[in-house]
C-alpha cells in the first residue's frame, strides 16, 4: 500500500458534530485512523441545522460553492463548508442548502414524524458529493458509504457516473448498520433518484426507499461490504451470503486494525480483473 491510496468517506453523522448513533463514533475515528495508516482521506456529511457553525468553526469554501444540483427537476443551489477536527490535522467538508438542511431536526420533525422531503434530501446529498469531489478534482481509489442516507452513491459510481474520470478506478463499500428508520421515502423515492442515461430498471431495487431496500441497492451496486452492526434485518444477510463480493463483518467502534486488509482486498480484486 501506498500513501498515495486514496479513501473518501461520506456520511450522515460524525461526531463531535452531530451524534445520534454508533455511526458518529465510526465515522469520527476510522477516518483518522487510516490517514495514520498512510491512507489520503476526505470526509463529506451534510450540514443539518443543528451543527452549529459558530462552535464548530465551519467556513464556506467558495471554490467548491455555487453549484446547483437538479432533484425531481428542480435546482437546489449547493454550498460546501470546511470545519478542521482539532487535534486529528483532518478537515471534514459539509455540504448545505437551506431548503433542505437549514431544521432543528436531523430527521424527524418535533413531534416525531419523518420530513416529507427525506427522500429529496437524500438524493441530493449523494449526487451533492460526487460533484464536490469533482469539483476539488481528487480521485478516490476507495468510497466508503457510512449510513442510508449515502445509499444511493454505490449506484450512482456504477451507471451516471461510470465514465466521469474522477470516479473511472473507484471501488465502493458500504457499511450496512442495524440503526433502521421505520418509515419509507415514498412510492417515488427511485424515481426521483434517477438522473443522467439511467433507466428506471437501474434503481428499481431501492423501491419506496424503506431501510431494507436502500441497503439492498446499495449492496448490489457495490465493491465490499462492511457489516457494522450485530442487528442486520434478515433480507439484508440473505442478500450478504448470496453476495459476490468481499463481506468483512467488522463492529467495533474503536478498534479499527482490519480496515487496511480490508481496503487492499478489494483494490487486489480489481488489480486481478486488469491481468485477466
Amino acid at each position: 500500500m501506498t500513501n498515495k491510496t486514496k479513501i473518501l468517506f461520506l456520511c450522515q453523522e460524525m461526531a463531535p458534530y452531530l451524534e445520534l448513533t454508533e455511526i458518529a463514533k465510526i465515522t469520527r475515528h476510522l477516518p483518522q485512523a487510516m490517514q495514520e495508516n498512510g491512507y489520503e482521506i476526505r470526509v463529506l456529511m451534510p450540514r443539518f441545522g443543528c451543527i452549529n457553525e459558530r462552535r464548530n468553526k465551519l467556513h464556506e469554501v467558495i471554490r467548491l460553492s455555487g453549484m446547483n444540483i437538479v432533484v425531481d427537476e428542480n435546482d437546489n443551489p449547493l454550498i460546501i463548508k470546511v470545519a478542521s477536527i482539532q487535534g486529528a490535522k483532518m478537515q471534514v467538508y459539509f455540504l448545505d442548502n437551506e431548503e433542505y438542511f437549514h431544521r432543528k431536526h436531523v430527521f424527524n420533525d418535533n413531534k416525531g414524524k419523518f420530513f416529507d422531503d427525506n427522500d429529496e434530501r437524500t438524493v441530493f446529498f449523494c449526487k451533492g458529493v460526487l460533484e464536490t469531489v469533482k469539483k476539488l478534482g481528487w480521485s478516490p481509489d476507495i468510497i466508503h458509504c457510512h449510513g442510508w442516507m449515502s445509499s444511493l452513491v454505490p449506484m450512482y459510481v456504477k451507471t451516471a457516473y461510470k465514465n466521469e474520470p474522477t470516479f473511472k478506478g473507484s471501488k465502493v463499500v458500504y457499511s450496512v448498520y442495524g440503526n433502521d428508520f421505520k418509515e419509507d421515502l415514498g412510492e417515488t423515492f427511485y424515481k426521483k433518484s434517477l438522473t443522467g442515461s439511467m433507466n428506471e430498471g437501474d434503481a428499481e431495487v431501492f423501491g419506496t426507499g424503506n431501510a431494507v431496500s436502500l441497503h439492498k441497492g446499495a449492496i448490489k451496486y457495490s465493491d465490499g461490504v462492511v457489516v457494522a452492526d450485530e442487528n442486520i434485518a434478515p433480507e439484508v444477510e440473505k442478500q450478504l451470503k448470496n453476495a459476490r463480493i468481499p463481506v468483512s463483518t467488522i463492529i467495533s467502534t474503536e478498534n479499527f486494525e482490519d480496515y487496511p486488509a480490508f481496503y487492499e482486498e478489494i483494490l487486489e480484486e480489481d488489480m486481478a480483473e486488469v491481468e485477466a
